[in-house]
Order: C-alpha cells, then structure tokens, then sequence
C-alpha cells in the first residue's frame, strides 16, 4: 500500500517555507527554506517535492487582511496555488495564514533560539502550522 503526504506551504517571493506530514498524515514537521530564483522556479521546486514525497493535497498559506477580506497577496497566492494544482495534479487547499510568521516567531523565542537561527528556519515553521491548521481541519 503506498501512503500519501500531505504538504505545507508558506509561499514567500524570495523564500518558500515547506512542510510535510509522515506517511499516515499524524505529524505536520517543518522540511526546508526553499530560496525561490521566481514564480515559475519555485513552483518546480514544489512540483518536485510532491512527486519525490507522494503528496496527496497542498495546504497553501493564503494572507489574508486582517479584516479576513483578500488583497493582492491572496490574489497571487491563489494563481500560484492553481498553477501548482495544474502542474503536479495535486489538491491545493488554501487556509488562512493570518499571524503565522508571528506564531512561529513566538514558539521559536520561547525555545531560546537566538535571532539569527531564528529568521533561517521562521518560514518552515510557519508552514508546518499551516500544514498542522489543515490538518486539525480533517479531524
């Protein structure tokens, strides 16, 4: 029997936060910082990692306003999230992504992980609640 993965996505231009859950999508855990060379770049790189990890559905970070209405950030995340549903024939679901970055930055200040380390692994760790959001959505 071949288990599916599921993914995270916290979709930056410059860097791509990603995480994935384990074979029977229990643990969401942060995988990499993918430094993006652009739009169609990253989306290979995506499109890559879904096909070497069999995954199943994309949980893709959508910023939304505060106010929870979408701007021109949703707008390109959204395009992005249906090229990638295209391009590697997975599922994208797209979950609010308000406050992550300061969700993880918090968690990391409270391990005691110094600023430095902190902004290299931040956008994983964001992903991984994404992912983690979905998830918990399934339940």
């Amino acid at each position: 029997m071949q288990y599916k993965r599921l993914m995270g996505v916290d979709y930056g231009d410059k860097r791509i936060g990603i995480a994935l859950s384990d074979p029977l999508c229990i643990i969401s855990s942060a995988f990499e910082v993918y430094q993006s060379k652009g739009e169609d770049d990253g989306i290979a790189h995506l499109a890559e990692l879904i096909k070497t990890y069999n995954v199943s559905d994309v949980a893709f970070g959508l910023p939304l306003n505060m106010d929870g209405s979408e701007g021109e950030r949703a707008l390109i995340h959204k395009r992005i999230g249906q090229k990638l549903e295209q391009i590697a024939s997975v599922k994208v679901h797209f979950i609010d992504e308000r406050l992550t970055s300061s969700e993880a930055e918090d968690y990391l200040k409270q391990s005691g992980m110094k600023w430095e380390k902190r902004k290299e692994v931040i956008d994983k760790i964001s992903a991984q609640i994404i992912l983690q959001t979905y998830m918990n959505s399934k339940k």
